[in-house]
């Protein structure tokens, strides 16, 4: 692989802790120039936005790689679930799955009848499964990304939504340890072991 920070004059520690910074706060470009000042990092807010959108997406696919790589999830349950997102005034449909790789055995979705349309045409209808509660984790998935959007004031295009939409995902779950579920001790092994890989990425 080459390197892709060769063309830059800032250390990839910089840029890394940049774009982590973005992505994964819920932080303006100016609040994330503010930040690195503090560290004595003088960069300008348009090099944040320069830098996501370079780095974001190369990022998001090694941390998806490095997820996919030795694992088999065949029979895993998918859970998809639907966001509505404003753009210029007008809505748009994002939709969202929270799925491990590989085909799924079943679908979780909520009552929402274009959900079943839509399975009919793919021919997995069958797979779908609905009921009260079912897809509180999918629900729940949308917090961070919504926090992230008003931090954005918004999205002003359908492709930067899907292109931030994909990273955010990708490096939110990265680091979401889930600490209420484990002790402290624990967390805070996964929580180095998680930045010591991120310190890692496109190395």
């Amino acid at each position: 692989m080459r390197n892709p920070f060769r063309y830059f004059n800032s250390s990839p520690e910089v840029i890394r802790l940049t774009v982590m910074m973005y992505v994964r706060y819920p932080l303006s470009l100016r609040q994330v120039e503010d930040l690195l000042s503090e560290r004595g990092i003088d960069i300008c807010h348009e090099t944040v936005r320069f830098w996501w959108n370079r780095f974001g997406p190369l990022f998001a696919a090694e941390i998806r790689k490095r997820r996919v790589h030795g694992r088999s999830y065949s029979q895993w349950r998918w859970h998809l679930d639907e966001v509505f997102v404003r753009i210029n005034g007008k809505t748009h449909y994002l939709w969202r799955a929270m799925k491990r790789y590989g085909q799924p055995r079943v679908i979780v979705t909520d009552r929402l009848r274009s959900y079943r349309a839509a399975m009919n045409v793919i021919g997995n209808a069958a797979d779908q499964e609905c009921g009260r509660w079912l897809n509180n984790r999918a629900e729940n998935s949308h917090q961070p990304f919504r926090r992230r959007e008003g931090a954005m004031s918004k999205f002003r295009d359908v492709k930067t939504l899907q292109k931030f939409a994909s990273i955010h995902a990708s490096i939110h779950n990265h680091f979401n340890l889930e600490r209420h579920l484990t002790p402290r001790e624990t967390f805070k092994q996964n929580r180095a072991a998680a930045m010591a890989e991120w310190r890692q990425l496109a190395a």
